[in-house]
């Protein structure tokens, strides 16, 4: 029997907002007012959403086995039996099938190839990082934020917008960076419940994780503060306050850290952007601040 809401939840709609990455470049690009352009970043947007739901359900099916041993993965429709293998193939080609059509039908006929393209290499390479690479502890950190750069690449392309190569090093540092917090969740679950969640958690600790996440916040600030003072980018941009917005990012990152090591909290970054007031308000301030800046 087929059960809607099920299915719906296999999809994991909530974790659209994760492929908001694709219209980065749109912004960036002082073209955030053009219909055209508008357009164009919603409908790769789309394509991705579909394709990043189909991820899903392949992760789901191979790891069926294993969430029904997770104190909250336990509930996935797959791992709690309201659906079957069977559909969640069916409704993963579907979702694929979708995301192909929607970008080679609905982008710009030069643009659509290209983007049709990264929708394929981003299925290939969830489907390695699922069937091996995702045993590998660091390897499987690096495939995951390399996702978060293709929904940027894409965005570009779609949107015919230049991307400054400090955007893409900042989007995976970034992406690295969220990756890592979520693997110190998983770590704290083995210490507390002796749950193993995953395998390749056991190569990692909360000292060590810790660092990195320490190291990574450095170079993802930094790297900011160069980007918003580069010639180029100034030039682009039309103003030379740019750096002001790094206030707001320097905010966001500690209390995401303030959020992982003190509280636990960093299981899922989505949650974390739904709930947390404090990170709202630093996305709300740097999102307006920019907006003021080189729009106005």
């Amino acid at each position: 029997m087929i059960n809607p809401h099920a299915l719906t939840a296999l999809l994991r709609p909530q974790q659209w907002v994760k492929n908001g990455f694709v219209l980065l470049p749109m912004f960036f690009g002082g073209a955030l007012f053009q219909a055209a352009t508008i357009g164009y970043a919603l409908i790769a947007c789309a394509a991705f959403s579909c394709a990043a739901s189909g991820v899903y359900c392949l992760n789901d099916i191979i790891d069926a086995e294993a969430d029904r041993k997770h104190p909250r993965k336990c509930q996935r429709p797959i791992a709690s039996g309201t659906v079957t293998a069977r559909q969640a193939s069916l409704l993963l080609a579907l979702a694929l099938l979708l995301a192909l059509s929607i970008a080679l039908i609905g982008l710009p006929a030069d643009a659509a190839p290209q983007c049709a393209a990264l929708i394929a290499g981003y299925f290939g390479l969830n489907v390695a990082y699922c069937l091996k690479f995702k045993q590998y502890a660091i390897v499987d950190v690096f495939i995951v934020a390399l996702g978060f750069v293709l929904r940027v690449v894409m965005g570009g392309i779609a949107c015919s917008i230049w991307l400054s190569p400090w955007i893409v090093i900042m989007t995976f540092l970034l992406a690295l960076f969220l990756v890592f917090a979520k693997r110190r969740d998983d770590v704290i679950l083995l210490n507390d419940s002796n749950n193993l969640t995953r395998q390749n958690t056991l190569h990692y600790n909360l000292p060590f994780l810790n660092s990195v996440l320490g190291v990574l916040a450095s170079i993802t600030m930094v790297s900011y503060i160069i980007y918003t003072v580069q010639p180029d980018v100034v030039a682009r941009m039309g103003t030379q306050y740019l750096y002001v917005t790094s206030i707001f990012v320097l905010a966001g990152i500690i209390r995401y850290m303030q959020l992982a090591i003190v509280y636990s909290r960093t299981g899922s970054p989505t949650k974390v952007l739904i709930h947390d007031l404090f990170t709202q308000i630093c996305v709300a301030a740097w999102f307006f601040t920019f907006l003021l800046l080189i729009y106005l």
